[in-house]
């Protein structure tokens, strides 16, 4: 009898013992990718035209008065604000597409799933071809109503749901029309476009930095920062709506409450960030299945790592958009496109796609 409670006792501490270096594991690759990012976004400050070694850069960073005007002009206008914009919309878009995928039930998708992007592309469409401008914003204008066209579906999306249930198939019916509707209004416009406003339009939808500002990084972080007590706070409830929906009801889960709400703030991360950099795909979808792999199911672990896994990925892409020709910023969605693609097909392949949820 002793023998075998000895041997039960060994068993509890190895199993513990293994758990904890799991962990460890675990949140020491966190901080790697953390430590990653981090360094790729000084490095990628050096990069550019003007040449501006680590050490000049220090000095722009955090003694401005020592450096040349030009020197701190570029950093502080023209490099840092993309390089941080670019951070946050790899958060954003990590966060939306994880929460997508999790209320959704589906693996594949992405925060665009629900026509937000296509929202966004019209209302940016509109006020480049009809003019449209708000006064005393006449620079934000595009924007601006961006923002509001995906806040716009978002509501229609939110109203049907509820009126249906909230279950994910009326969202994701509900989406596939928005889809559909916002692309044939942008393809109106487009027909009805002169050749200057065409080519706004698609440079728009390409996804590009270069347009951003110190105000862009400061509201998307704010928006980042807003969301994430929601996240922090329901990390259970998310990880068990993953087992299935009937499980998750079972367990004391309100899901049709969660899904909403968290689909007000998936709709707010990612308006934002398609406002201020146009539509950047692949992100949303990619990052989830990246950091599943690395940390597992558990939303602890698995939202820091989807937020960090962004990160890297979109500052990567930046990088790669601005380093292919000298002085020239590719479009960021084009690098994107081209890194996400094989990844998708890979996930598509994969049995990871068929076992889902508490299928």
């Amino acid at each position: 009898m002793t023998h075998t409670v000895t041997r039960g006792g060994d068993d509890a501490h190895g199993v513990i013992a293994a758990y904890r270096q799991t962990i460890f594991r675990r949140v020491l690759i966190l901080f790697v990718i953390v430590a990653a990012t981090a360094a790729l976004i000084l490095w990628a400050a050096t990069l550019g035209p003007l040449n501006i070694g680590l050490r000049e850069l220090w000095q722009a960073i955090f003694y401005p008065d020592t450096v040349p005007g030009v020197v701190r002009a570029a950093v502080w206008q023209i490099r840092l604000p993309s390089l941080l914009l670019a951070t946050l919309i790899g958060v954003a878009l990590g966060i939306a597409g994880l929460q997508m995928q999790t209320i959704l039930d589906n693996p594949l998708a992405e925060p665009f799933t629900l026509g937000l992007s296509g929202a966004a592309a019209f209302g940016a469409a509109a006020a480049i071809v009809l003019d449209w401008t708000i006064p005393g914003y006449e620079e934000s204008s595009i924007t601006i109503f961006a923002w509001a066209w995906s806040m716009i579906a978002t509501v229609v999306i939110v109203v049907m749901a509820r009126a249906r249930g909230a279950g994910s198939q009326t969202m994701v019916l509900m989406g596939i029309a928005v889809v559909f509707g916002f692309s044939a209004a942008v393809s109106l416009l487009q027909y009805a476009a002169t050749t200057e406003a065409l080519s706004q339009i698609v440079f728009w939808t390409m996804g590009s930095l270069t347009r951003a500002t110190w105000n862009h990084v400061l509201i998307l972080g704010i928006v980042v920062i807003v969301s994430l007590p929601w996240w922090l706070l329901h990390q259970w409830d998310l990880t068990v709506m993953r087992m299935g929906e009937n499980r998750a009801k079972a367990l004391g889960v309100n899901t049709g409450r969660i899904r909403i709400i968290s689909l007000i703030f998936i709709s707010l991360l990612a308006a934002t960030a398609v406002a201020f950099a146009g539509v950047i795909g692949f992100i949303g979808m990619i990052a989830p299945h990246v950091s599943r792999v690395l940390v597992g199911e558990n939303q602890r672990l698995l939202l820091p790592m989807t937020i960090v896994v962004g990160a890297f990925v979109m500052t990567a892409s930046h990088v790669i958009s601005i380093s292919i020709i000298s002085g020239v910023a590719i479009p960021v969605g084009i690098v994107t496109a081209i890194i996400g693609v094989p990844l998708f097909v890979t996930i598509v392949l994969s049995k990871q796609t068929v076992q889902w949820g508490g299928q």
